[in-house]
């Protein structure tokens, strides 16, 4: 069998750059070893970035009424006081619309959802598209791949011009590379489950304690999912206190949900998620690529993990169609993808890393750093906008020294409303996306 590019992974990541190579003719042939859909969870919270990536894949459109748009985060610090309900000592709100973008806002949407219109969507292009499913991408033998067809039980041998691996954390591709990982952990884990909410409970909050963190992002249908940080290792005694534990956790941090937690009758629901994280040495060898999971993996604080893998595929995807047009399918070039993405990849994981360790330790003097710097991201308009922009993806904005003192509180929160404008200098622009059609 022969294809143009042979996609190993059916996820978000691996059917956007089906439907990214698909649309402009090239070949390609995706391999899925899910049988159904996955019970797991997984990132659901779509960043502006990757909101313009999907309108521009044509499917914006059927993602908006499937999900659910957050135009802020609100950030809220409770105090815990004995027999009583806990007094809230601090309260911030971080804001989208200050982006200047017509993507300005987030949306949390179901990930098989997502998976199912990508796929959808890559089917529409049945000359150029190919899935394989259930199948796994069991290595090489010589120039092809070799994939196991569980359903068939038969392999099939596969030959591509590029193989992308985009299955994931145990990525056999990334094996077949001779790239290793180093995790780095961390000193909680996470409980994530959805359920019901009230009807007018429509923004993204982050309620947290000295102790405890507690993130409630809205789904559509009225569904939230939540994310509860717990002690690394601690799940296996909660469960023997009983699910009113639970319970109980989710009426104190939010009394709005009180009712609606109660639907959780035991633990069956609830996921156990441990975060990690690592970033391989090179995206690319040969003509092979990883993106997503397979090539990084964020801890799941600042939810950038899915938008990674979806703005990895658009940046591979634009080069490898390049590449066809102009007659240039050469190994080499798959280096644009790594020189743009890496560097990418890894500030967003710098960030995601430095909102885990604020919510890492239980000590006073953390959580007033961790607070004063909510505060005044919230209150200076420079520091606000630098964040929303880098968190959307959009473009990149890094922070000085002295944006360092005012977080802190070492100088005065600056009032100018100037950053707003400003902001349009530090947008990703095409020829930062996709450098190599400079040489057009």
């Amino acid at each position: 069998m022969k294809t143009e590019v042979l996609v190993n992974g059916g996820g978000v990541g691996g059917l956007a750059l089906a439907v990214k190579l698909a649309s402009q003719g090239v070949h390609t042939t995706v391999v899925e070893q899910l049988k159904a859909e996955s019970p797991s969870y997984k990132g659901e919270l779509l960043q502006p970035k990757t909101l313009a990536i999907l309108d521009d894949l044509g499917v914006l459109q059927e993602v908006l009424p499937s999900g659910h748009a957050l135009d802020q985060l609100q950030f809220i610090e409770l105090e815990r006081q004995v027999n009583t309900s806990p007094k809230t000592i601090g309260q911030s709100n971080m804001d989208y619309s200050l982006l200047q973008s017509p993507y300005n806002y987030a949306l949390m949407i179901p990930h098989e959802k997502l998976k199912s219109i990508l796929l959808h969507k890559a089917n529409e292009y049945k000359s150029y598209f190919t899935y394989i499913q259930p199948a796994r991408f069991r290595g090489f033998e010589g120039d092809k791949a070799i994939v196991r067809h569980s359903r068939e039980d038969r392999d099939y041998h596969i030959h591509a011009s590029f193989y992308v691996g985009a299955e994931g954390r145990t990525s056999p591709t990334r094996q077949a590379m001779g790239l290793s990982v180093k995790n780095r952990t961390y000193n909680h884990h996470f409980l994530t489950v959805t359920f019901s909410r009230p009807e007018d409970f429509i923004d993204g909050k982050i309620v947290t304690t000295n102790h405890r963190f507690l993130g409630l992002f809205p789904l559509p249908n009225d569904q939230i999912r939540t994310v509860f940080l717990i002690k690394a290792g601690a799940y296996k005694e909660m469960k023997k206190e009983g699910i009113e534990l639970f319970h109980n956790s989710y009426a104190e941090l939010c009394p709005e949900l009180q009712d609606h937690v109660l639907e959780l009758e035991d633990w069956k629901r609830i996921q156990l998620m441990i975060p990690n994280m690592y970033h391989v040495s090179k995206y690319v060898s040969g003509n092979m690529a990883l993106i997503g999971d397979a090539a990084h993996a964020v801890h799941p604080m600042a939810g950038e993990g899915m938008n990674l893998a979806i703005q990895d595929a658009d940046v591979l995807g634009e080069l490898l169609g390049w590449m066809k047009r102009n007659h240039k399918f050469d190994n080499d070039c798959l280096q644009w993808y790594e020189q743009v993405r890496r560097p990418r990849a890894q500030f967003l994981l710098n960030l995601s890393h430095l909102s885990a360790l604020a919510y890492s330790f239980p000590y006073r003097f953390f959580r007033r750093i961790r607070m004063k710097s909510i505060e005044r991201i919230e209150q200076d308009s420079k520091l606000h906008v630098k964040q929303m922009l880098n968190i959307s993806g959009l473009g990149r904005w890094d922070e000085n020294a002295i944006d360092r003192f005012v977080q802190i509180g070492l100088m005065p929160k600056r009032s100018s409303g100037r950053a707003k404008d400003k902001q349009m200098e530090y947008f990703f622009q095409r020829s930062e996306d996709y450098p190599w059609e400079r040489e057009e």
